[in-house]
């Protein structure tokens, strides 16, 4: 069996090398001569797979190393008999780590209590569910739109519209969709955006093209009072460098890029591949993770909880050096900085998570209990 794979994707060969003949490409070179005879193909989001890419090949499985499948034909899938997984919620504890660590970057610039913050949750699917659940846990005040969900479900959703009437912080977590009922393709447009209350902090970690790039930039221009912070880009890998200096935060499409979630991308792509084949699973994730670097902390039972949520996102995670690399990169041409976004990419250090990290509260310490709780950290028992 011959597999051709992205070479971003991480332990291919520890999970497919038993399974075929591997080989491995930049996903933005992956086009229809690059596939030969390949029957199974590995991506990640940059690949656009459909019939153009696959009419007429021996592909007969893709896997996509990613929550979204926008970049995928799953008509043409049907249509052709080709079987297909995603990695659904495999990264979203990076991205809601990485929306962290930008609330904290946006609260220091603005003296701002994040507690007495109000928070709009655009998309409440694997990412902007578990989001919703930090927040709330961690006793803020919290509203979300999710018109898919709140139509199946029902339940205490809110409008778009109220989002951006209440809200003084508004976090985009949905799909990209370009048709049909819930269209989110330049969702935040030009009228919407006017009509952010004055102090937003604006956070896109979804989708470039759910917020209209080029009207975002005519409002900061403008001098509207508006923080953002974007790790997606309208036309990526091509991003418009004006716009990305008027951002509080801006990152290349990194927000899940934790080895944790890539590391499962492949693991759940694999179950599924062999859920195809009827093969048996063989390979264990658990047994492949690294150690890691920070393994334990311990508070005092008097530290500051404001003190105490900085620190321990931090300790994992602190977006503004992903931010200074990204604009250090936004130099020289545009295909210069096209092929700069793919490096930051490809190049990506080591990355853990807030779940992996171990947290000894020493004494009675309800609070700080309660908050390395939220953050979903390991609790030490005595």
């Amino acid at each position: 069996m011959r597999i051709l794979a992205d070479e971003n994707i991480p332990l291919v060969d520890a999970f497919f090398g038993a399974h075929g003949e591997i080989r491995r490409l930049p996903g933005r070179r992956i086009d229809r001569a690059a596939l030969g005879d390949a029957e199974i193909l590995l991506v990640r989001s940059v690949t656009q797979v459909d019939r153009a890419l696959l009419e007429g090949s021996s592909v007969r499985f893709v896997g996509t190393c990613t929550i979204g499948t926008d970049h995928l034909d799953l008509d043409y899938f049907a249509e052709a008999g080709i079987a297909w997984s995603s990695a659904p919620g495999c990264n979203a504890r990076g991205v809601v780590d990485w929306v962290l660590g930008s609330l904290l970057v946006l609260a220091e610039a603005h003296g701002a209590e994040l507690a007495k913050r109000r928070y709009g949750v655009v998309g409440a699917g694997q990412v902007g569910g578990r989001l919703v659940d930090v927040l709330r846990g961690l006793g803020w005040d919290v509203r979300v739109c999710d018109p898919p969900r709140q139509a199946a479900e029902g339940g205490d959703f809110v409008s778009l519209e109220e989002i951006i009437r209440e809200c003084d912080v508004i976090s985009l977590h949905t799909p990209l969709t370009s048709m049909g009922a819930h269209l989110t393709r330049h969702m935040l447009d030009a009228g919407r955006l006017a009509h952010l209350r004055p102090g937003t902090w604006l956070i896109n970690a979804s989708r470039g093209a759910v917020v209209d790039n080029l009207a975002l930039r005519q409002r900061l221009e403008s001098g509207a009072d508006l923080d953002v912070a974007l790790d997606v880009w309208e036309g990526e890998p091509q991003v418009d460098p004006e716009l990305a200096q008027l951002c509080r935060i801006a990152t290349p499409h990194i927000a899940g890029y934790s080895l944790d979630g890539k590391l499962r991308g492949t693991e759940q792509i694999y179950q599924a591949f062999c859920a195809w084949r009827g093969a048996a699973v063989e390979v264990q994730l658990e047994d492949l993770l690294p150690t890691q670097w920070l393994a334990e902390l311990s508070l005092a039972e008097d530290c500051s909880p404001e003190w105490a949520l900085a620190l321990l996102c931090r300790a994992v995670y602190d977006p503004r050096s992903d931010d200074a690399a990204f604009r250090r990169s936004l130099v020289g041409s545009a295909e210069a900085r096209r092929e700069n976004f793919d490096v930051l990419r490809k190049h990506y250090p080591p990355r853990r998570e807030i779940t992996g990290l171990w947290v000894d509260v020493q004494g009675d310490a309800p609070q700080l209990e309660r908050l390395g709780q939220a953050l979903g950290a390991n609790r030490v028992e005595d």
